[in-house]
This record gives C-alpha cells, structure tokens and sequence, in this order.
C-alpha cells in the first residue's frame, strides 16, 4: 500500500478542528447554564433588598434593621 501523506494530514487537520470546537461547545454551554441563572436585578441589588436578606436571614436583629433601614431611606 502507498500512502501519499494527505490522507493523515487532511484528517488530522479535521480532527484538531474538531476538538477546537467541541471545547469552544462546552465552554459555551457551561458559562450559558452558570452565568444565565442570575437576572442582572438579581446581579444589582440595592442596599435595601440586602438589608432585607441580612435581616431574613437573622443575620441583625429588627432594630439594627429598622434603624438601617430608616437610614437607607431617609
């Protein structure tokens, strides 16, 4: 059997092709899953909707909240 050579570099070159864009797929598909879950509301909270988690979460008791919050607000 004779072998030219472009057989192995004209299917390696597809390989590597290949490869490239199923890493470029995943990349993708990962960075779409884990950065589109958070809305930018979600991303941009006001010092309030903090408060209010802080507060939620039991984090500050009602009067450490209230005074804040009064601070916050005017």
């Amino acid at each position: 059997m004779m072998h030219d050579g472009l057989g192995i570099g004209f299917g390696g070159g597809f390989m590597w092709l290949f490869w490239i864009g199923l890493i470029i797929l995943i990349v993708w598909a990962v960075k779409a899953t884990v950065g589109g879950k958070s809305t930018p509301s979600e991303r941009h909270k006001s010092a309030l909707d903090i408060l209010k988690e802080r507060y939620a979460n039991g984090e500050i008791d009602r009067e450490e909240f209230e005074q804040k919050r009064k601070d916050l607000t005017g």
